[in-house]
């Protein structure tokens, strides 16, 4: 019989109920898993067939014995919550981490691609994380002589995890719609959102298109990730005149200026306005964020379990894959029906 998928750590994950990190320390007898869930890992992967790992399979063939993880900064959430699932993955399979943050500065991004040559000398794979890559950049990865494995970053050569960015934007509007708002916003991620439609920007527009709706172009504005590009965007918005019943922000951070922007136009969310973002950011709780989770540590460690696979079985190499996690419309205090 041939097999036609090749299983993952995600499948052991699906078919136990538990989360891909508590997984992965399951599969490596690692502490701080209880029994019940040790049990399930086991009875997972013995029903699949899924081994983890062997960490001493890498000291064969000169291995460096270290890999690198690559993000564009250090300090966001997500980069630090995905950077430590992998870490932790990666020392369980016997391998040192180099983090390379690019600093979100094209100097230093320029310098890394330009010392890529000399990278299989200090590591022996790389983990991207949400890299925006130019066609050459692909390329120049592609014949380093490293292998390589992201987060976030769709059509790339090589293993990939992520979401469907497009599928949780529709999420978050479908909410929004539900409750009755059809006088909807959006702060998009690209600065000009109508004529490039990211992923999150289509899953709006989709939202809209299923009701019989459009996109009003003065209800759209571009903007960034942070707190402070949110308030902006929020800003710019109530200057226009108009006044939205609901907000889709592409991302916590701009949802959360968002939230201060209309406070400081003396406005009640969700009592005069209702407010959604992506991600599950560690306020959102706090804060009473409605949003859409994504499973940030899972998608680091997962990628990290694919990098260790392809860098121990480098003899019969899987095909590489893109592989996406699911997304959860979490409620909390920011939306409500329209009144």
């Amino acid at each position: 019989m041939v097999r036609t998928h090749r299983v993952t750590i995600q499948d052991v994950a699906v078919l136990s109920g538990l989360s891909i990190c508590t997984v992965s320390r399951a599969l490596r007898n690692l502490p701080n898993v209880s029994d019940k869930a040790q049990q399930q890992v086991t009875e997972a992967a013995s029903k699949l067939g899924y081994k983890a790992s062997a960490a001493a399979s890498r000291l064969a063939g000169g291995s460096t014995g270290s890999v690198a993880i690559v993000a564009p900064t250090a300090t966001a959430w997500f980069f630090a919550q995905a950077v430590e699932a992998a870490e932790e993955v990666f020392a369980d399979s016997g391998y040192d981490t180099v983090l390379i943050c690019l600093r979100n500065k094209a100097g230093v991004r320029q310098k890394f691609f330009a010392d890529l040559e000399n990278l299989p000398q200090r590591v022996d794979g790389l983990l991207l994380l949400n890299v925006d890559l130019t066609p050459q950049e692909v390329e120049a990865l592609e014949s380093c002589g490293l292998a390589v494995a992201s987060v976030g970053m769709g059509n790339v050569p090589w293993d990939n995890v992520g979401i469907d960015d497009e599928h949780a934007a529709w999420q978050a509007t479908q909410h929004l719609l539900g409750l009755g708002h059809w006088n909807l916003a959006v702060l998009s991620s690209d600065e000009h959102p109508v004529v490039t439609e990211t992923p999150r920007f289509r899953g709006f527009r989709r939202a809209l298109d299923e009701h019989h709706l459009t996109v009003h172009p003065d209800l759209v504005v571009g903007t960034g990730p942070s707190i402070e590009d949110g308030r902006r965007a929020m800003t710019e918005l109530m200057t226009r005149g108009g006044r939205p019943t609901a907000v889709f922000a592409h991302c916590d951070e701009a949802a959360f200026g968002a939230l201060t922007a209309l406070r400081e136009h003396g406005l009640s969310v969700p009592k005069n306005v209702s407010v959604i973002g992506i991600d599950d950011h560690p306020m959102s709780w706090f804060l009473g964020l409605s949003t859409v989770a994504q499973p940030v540590a899972d998608q680091g460690a997962f990628a990290a379990n694919l990098l260790c696979e392809r860098l121990l079985n480098t003899e019969f190499p899987h095909q590489p894959s893109n592989h996406l996690l699911d997304t959860k419309l979490i409620e909390r205090k920011t939306t409500r029906h329209k009144r």
